[in-house]
C-alpha cells in the first residue's frame, strides 16, 4: 500500500488521543485501515477516546428542540465550511427554522425534511441552495434525529456545537426536570446506548476480544482469559451505557438509580446526540 502521510497519523490521533508514533505503528499494522488501527491501539492498552458520532461536519451548529405538547423531539445539525459561517446570526437562525418544521410537521428524515415547504412556495433544499449561493460555501442539513415519548426532552449546549433529545416514559414537571439532568449527562458522558441490551453483538464480540488480548499481553493463564474479557465487558457497560452510567452530579448513584428515585418506573426509552467536537 501507499505510504502512511503525516496528515493521516494526525487525523487517527485526533480520533483516539493516543500518541503520534503509536497512531503512526498502528496505521503501518493495519496497512492505512482507521478502524483496524484503533482496535491495534486499544488491544496494546492505548488510551483511546473514540468519537462515536454518526456523522461529522467540519463546521455548522447542532440544534435540538421539542414540539409544544413534549412528545416530540428533534436534533439537526446544519453544516458548513469554516466557523466564520457557523456563528453568523442568519445561519443559526435558519437552522432554528429548519427545527421548527421538522418539530412542527413531526418530520423522520433528511429527505422529508428537505422536501418540505420553508416560507413562500420555496423548499428547505431550495432555501439551502439559496444560502449556498448567498453564503459562498457548502451548506448541508447533514443530520436530523428524533425522537417521540411521553416526555420528550432536549438539551443544547452553549456554543450549538452538542445538543441531546432523550424520551422518559413518564410525563411530569419533576420528570422534566430529571430528565434535563440526564440529557446533560448525555452530552459530557457519550453513552452509547440506553442499556447492556442496547449495545450490539458486534460490539460485545469486539470488546471480549480486546479483553482477552490485552489478559494475555499481561501474561494472565489461558484458562481465565475469558473471566477476565467478560469482566472487562461488565466494567465497558458500566462505563458506556447510560441508565448504568455514575450520574454526573451524584456518582454514588447510577442514572438508573437517579430517576428510579423521582419514580420507581422512571426510565429513558431513547436518546440522540449530535456533536460537532
Amino acid at each position: 500500500m501507499s505510504k502512511i502521510t503525516a496528515a493521516e497519523v494526525n487525523k487517527l490521533r485526533k480520533q483516539t488521543g493516543a500518541g503520534m508514533m503509536d497512531c503512526k505503528k498502528a496505521l503501518v499494522e493495519a496497512e492505512g485501515d482507521f478502524d483496524k488501527a484503533i482496535e491495534i491501539l486499544r488491544k496494546k492498552g492505548q488510551k483511546v477516546a473514540e468519537k462515536r458520532s454518526d456523522r461529522e461536519a467540519n463546521e455548522g451548529v447542532v440544534i435540538a428542540g421539542t414540539n409544544e405538547s413534549n412528545d416530540f423531539a428533534a436534533i439537526l445539525t446544519l453544516s458548513c465550511e469554516t466557523d466564520f459561517v457557523a456563528k453568523n446570526e442568519e445561519f443559526v437562525g435558519v437552522a432554528k427554522q429548519l427545527l421548527s418544521i421538522a418539530l412542527n410537521e413531526r418530520l423522520g428524515s433528511l429527505d422529508e425534511l428537505k422536501a418540505a415547504n420553508f416560507e413562500n412556495g420555496l423548499s428547505v433544499e431550495e432555501k439551502i441552495t439559496e444560502q449556498v449561493g448567498k453564503i459562498g460555501e457548502k451548506i448541508e442539513v447533514s443530520e436530523l434525529a428524533t425522537v417521540a415519548a411521553d416526555s420528550a426532552i432536549a438539551y443544547n449546549h452553549p456554543g450549538y456545537k452538542t445538543a441531546t433529545i432523550l424520551g422518559l416514559n413518564k410525563n411530569s414537571e419533576e420528570v422534566a426536570a430529571a430528565g434535563k439532568n440526564v440529557a446533560m449527562q448525555i452530552a459530557a458522558m457519550n453513552p452509547i446506548a440506553v442499556d447492556v441490551d442496547g449495545v450490539s453483538e458486534e460490539i460485545k464480540a469486539r470488546e471480549l476480544e480486546i479483553g482477552r488480548e490485552q489478559a494475555l499481553k499481561e501474561g494472565k493463564p489461558e484458562q481465565i482469559l475469558d473471566k477476565i474479557a467478560q469482566g472487562k465487558l461488565q466494567k465497558y457497560y458500566k462505563e458506556n451505557t447510560l441508565l448504568n452510567q455514575q450520574y454526573f452530579i451524584d456518582n454514588k448513584q447510577s442514572v438508573g438509580d437517579y430517576l428510579k428515585s423521582i419514580d420507581k418506573e422512571l426510565t429513558v426509552t431513547d436518546f440522540k446526540r449530535g456533536s460537532l467536537v
